[in-house]
């Protein structure tokens, strides 16, 4: 098994209530994929030399999950409240160590 991270954009035509998102880690925690996650906050770019680029306005959390390949990965998103709503999700491999 891989690990992947999902991370959600803040485009969903409406936005995912609570009990969405409730129904969808319990999902994931029952098939013993749930790695973590959360929302993400207030942000900031830094760059030692030269103006730091702009931080992405759209990345509002992250759930990183356990799945075979990337397409194992992106079957996990069937219930994901962001996805559902029709907004965007973008997955990335996490390197392994």
């Amino acid at each position: 098994m891989e690990d992947f991270i999902l991370l959600m954009h803040d485009d969903a035509a409406t936005p995912p209530s609570a009990a969405l998102w409730a129904a969808y880690i319990a999902d994931l925690t029952g098939q013993g994929v749930f790695g973590g996650g959360s929302a993400m906050g207030e942000r900031e770019v830094f760059r030692k030399q030269l103006a730091p680029g702009r931080p992405s306005p759209h990345l509002t959390g992250y759930i990183r999950v356990r799945a075979a390949s990337l397409g194992d990965a992106a079957r996990l998103l069937v219930g994901n409240p962001v996805y559902e709503c029709g907004g965007t999700v973008e997955i990335r491999a996490l390197p392994r160590d």
